[in-house]
């Protein structure tokens, strides 16, 4: 078989055939986002530019999101350090960038359904990772397209889940709000200033050291 080469995405099709999977009560999900927010507010503005946000329903109206991760790493990588370039080090990351930013825990409360877009789900919607998950920020509109098509083809679904593309060990999700209630999701400890609480920045350091950047003032 030949693997088609990263390129714009394909226009969804009509009918979308995909696999739902559970994120089970109890999974926290490890968020990155502006201390103006609260850890289980979701982003009901056009504001955003993201691989699956901002969306819109069949009436033009705004879909609540809020995007998470498995694991601290993923966060970071998905949010903190995701225009950071592949580069070799050393790489500079103005530690100014970091003012305002906060890192909290989700819990889990409610089971929750999302749809599965592992490279082995994709093949049911025609589509490849290189396609969906991998392309740069210009095919953003296309892949927003993707994420609207489905909420509006699978009225169970609560959100999406991948392997991200900034950590490849790692899951990351963005679920829809408006299906999801409101003791679905807790917030787990408190939210930490990602500049003023030692623990959270010495981790974002060890991290900016994998990735050979170096947070400078």
């Amino acid at each position: 078989m030949v693997e088609r080469l990263p390129k714009r995405p394909p226009a969804p099709d009509e009918h979308i055939q995909v696999r739902l999977i559970t994120i089970e009560a109890g999974r926290v999900l490890h968020r990155f986002h502006m201390n103006k927010f609260q850890a289980t507010d979701f982003n009901g503005t056009d504001k955003g530019n993201a691989r699956f946000s901002p969306i819109r329903n069949a009436l033009g109206e705004i879909i609540p999101t809020l995007y998470g991760g498995s694991t601290f790493d993923c966060a970071g990588m998905e949010t903190v350090f995701r225009d950071v370039t592949y580069e070799p080090a050393p790489k500079y990351y103005q530690k100014a960038k970091l003012a305002g930013f906060v890192y909290s825990n989700v819990l889990v409360i409610e089971e929750l359904s999302v749809v599965d877009l592992s490279s082995k789900a994709l093949r049911s919607l025609n589509i490849t990772r290189n396609e969906l998950i991998d392309t740069e920020k210009n095919l953003y509109p296309t892949t927003r397209l993707w994420a609207e098509a489905i909420h509006a083809s699978v009225p169970d679904a609560q959100g999406l889940r991948w392997i991200s593309r900034q950590d490849d060990t790692a899951e990351a999700v963005v679920l829809f709000g408006d299906r999801i209630g409101p003791t679905a999701l807790v917030q787990h400890g408190r939210s930490l200033d990602v500049i003023n609480d030692e623990d959270a920045y010495n981790r974002l350091l060890d991290l900016a050291e994998v990735i050979g950047v170096r947070i400078v003032p």
